[in-house]
């Protein structure tokens, strides 16, 4: 069974899936979907939770142990599998089949991925999990939809906005969904009364422009490492979580990487890639200031500083992300080689 995200409550308040598969490239709505999972697995009795991360070299055993353990007070459970490359290789195709098999009433299943390409989405272990639950793709928000996206976000924060003001915080965020949340958020502070006009959204966004992660993310791709670097400390000084800026560092990576790995950077290609209009200059000059061996190492850097902010990794992730800023900035911190042994730590 395939759903979409906004199908997905309605699914919930029903009998739920045996399990899941949450599939896509857009964070926010990925955790989302996963929490409102979550969160209605916990309401029909599923009150404990593993989480496996099923890297390279990952024990699919673990899964399939934990599935046939019997709890000492029989608490139903939620296995939860985040396969971060998308491809859970022989030994986690044929884990999952086997779990699908024979789905215990005792556990749900929840696997979480980046997209899934067509060839991927033909596996045996994809047809097993949503022939036997249910498959959600999540697909980012395009340019053109996310003025309904942003107005839709505000109704249901309870906040009323014209579509110039719309139009203003779309603008700003460009396709940035966590950060079109966090300015939702400030604003259903500042509406008293439920209304906004482009006069206080204007406002706000400049509010919030002072060193800001969009800031940031240009200074990066224009190669300023010196801008960069004072920008993030700026951010660091204003509480901005560190995950906000890894998610936007991480998007600008996942994209120059698929247009590397295209052999081309027209514009029609940057436009398939989500580029807009006015950022394509940007794109094009990292694009030539940085190889494809270089992005994918920056992309590992960035797991392992996702791994030190959820504690996972004994690491500082403040002078993690710094190293990664300037890196991707154009001034390697380090070189590759020590590069690799931090972020196997």
């Amino acid at each position: 069974m395939r759903l979409r995200p906004e199908q997905l409550g309605q699914h919930l308040e029903g009998k739920l899936a045996p399990v899941y598969l949450v599939c896509g490239d857009e964070p926010l709505l990925i955790q989302e979907s996963a929490d409102a999972i979550r969160a209605a697995a916990r309401a029909n009795g599923f009150t404990e939770r593993e989480l496996f991360h099923a890297d390279a070299g990952f024990d699919w055993q673990q899964v399939l142990s934990e599935a046939n353990a019997l709890s000492l007070f029989a608490q139903r459970k939620i296995l939860e599998v985040r396969i971060a490359s998308g491809k859970p290789g022989d030994k986690g195709s044929a884990a999952i089949q086997e779990y699908c098999n024979n789905p215990s009433p005792d556990n749900l299943l929840l696997v979480i991925t980046p997209k899934l390409d067509a060839s991927t989405q033909r596996g045996k272990w994809v047809k097993a999990l949503d022939d036997t639950g249910a498959m959600i793709q999540v697909w980012p928000v395009e340019a053109r939809q996310m003025a309904g996206w942003i107005s839709q976000r505000l109704k249901q924060a309870g906040v009323h906005a014209n579509r110039a003001a719309v139009d203003i915080l779309a603008d700003r965020v460009e396709g940035n969904l966590l950060a079109a949340v966090q300015e939702i958020e400030k604003l259903k502070l500042l509406a008293s009364d439920g209304e906004i006009d482009e006069a206080t959204m204007s406002t706000v966004v400049a509010d919030s422009a002072r060193y800001s992660v969009f800031t940031l993310v240009d200074k990066v791709l224009e190669g300023d490492p010196q801008g960069a670097a004072k920008n993030l400390r700026g951010l660091r000084e204003d509480g901005t979580d560190a995950i906000v800026i890894l998610w936007a560092l991480a998007r600008e990576l996942r994209t120059l990487i698929a247009i590397q790995e295209s052999g081309h950077s027209s514009d029609a290609i940057l436009k398939k890639h989500g580029v807009w209009d006015k950022r394509q200059p940007l794109v094009k000059s990292a694009l030539r200031r940085l190889r494809l061996g270089h992005l994918r190492l920056l992309l590992r850097q960035g797991a392992a500083l996702d791994r030190a902010i959820k504690g996972m990794r004994k690491s500082d992730p403040w002078e993690d992300l710094a190293s990664l800023v300037l890196s991707f900035a154009g001034n390697p911190t380090l070189t590759p080689r020590n590069t690799r042994l931090a972020i196997s730590e």
